[in-house]
């Protein structure tokens, strides 16, 4: 699998506790200090928890078992990701 390519959830997930970058359509993350001011961030790290909800029967209706969870306070519901690919390698430092 290419690395630069993104991966639909529907086609294919990650894998549990892997941490990946994240394609938000339209996340808007609020600015520390500024009076009700964001920015879009579509592209964000989170970290992928397999079957989070699936002891809790009311949020894996509502939610869907799965969660993202961010750093920070950026964790999202599944269905908030759309697509996602793996974390780029490091650069090679010489």
């Amino acid at each position: 699998m290419n690395e630069d390519q993104w991966i639909s959830i529907h086609d294919r997930l990650p894998e549990d506790d892997q941490r990946v970058l994240a394609f938000i359509k339209g996340n808007k993350v609020f600015l520390p200090g500024k009076d009700l001011a964001f920015e879009i961030r579509e592209v964000i790290v989170l970290r992928f928890c397999e079957n989070y909800f699936v002891n809790d029967p009311e949020k894996c209706s509502a939610f869907g078992a799965h969660f993202w969870a961010g750093e920070g306070n950026s964790n999202h519901f599944f269905n908030d990701v759309s697509y996602w690919r793996p974390m780029p390698k490091a650069p090679e430092l010489a």
